[in-house]
């Protein structure tokens, strides 16, 4: 994976997720918490992504993530907002709720507050699924203010995209 996340590389990423796409006639949902949105944002800057991108649901709150993800609860309490379990309901939520061929779910703390020892700044957890297939979930420890820890958690978001598609 590359280091450069600047605007023109998401971009350029974004172009590539959306060409694979279209080529594996896949459609994309995307469940975000700590990107806000910018997955989809990002996704949907390509020309011609009415094609492919489905939707992209925020879900910030606890609230959010049950409602519109159908997050359990129990997980939430037991494992909190950012963990494995949590993002893994996200990413097939996404996929449940959207009718997508592919899901990317994204959990995370982008700081500068919000971390504990267990869980510092810059823990991000992104998790990936095809329809009818396992979810994958990885954990990134990214680094820099908070811009920085959300540019890094879209470029990885994109790359495993891409990485399912090829």
């Amino acid at each position: 994976m590359s280091n450069d996340v600047s605007d023109a590389a998401l971009h350029r990423l974004a172009e590539q997720v959306g060409e694979a796409a279209r080529q594996h006639h896949q459609t994309l949902v995307t469940a975000e918490s700590c990107t806000g949105g910018w997955i989809a944002k990002t996704l949907t800057d390509i020309a011609g992504s009415s094609g492919w991108f489905i939707c992209g649901m925020a879900a910030y709150s606890y609230e959010a993530k049950q409602a519109l993800l159908g997050v359990g609860p129990q997980t939430l309490e037991e494992h909190g907002a950012v963990s494995r379990e949590t993002v893994m309901e996200m990413v097939s939520g996404a996929l449940v709720h959207s009718g997508a061929t592919l899901a990317v779910a994204v959990t995370g703390i982008a700081g500068p507050g919000g971390g504990t020892d267990d869980k510092p700044v810059g823990t991000v957890w992104i998790a990936w699924k095809r329809r009818g297939g396992y979810p994958t979930a990885v954990v990134f420890h990214f680094s820099g203010d908070r811009e920085a820890v959300r540019r890094q958690s879209v470029a990885a978001a994109l790359h495993g995209l891409l990485d399912l598609m090829t």
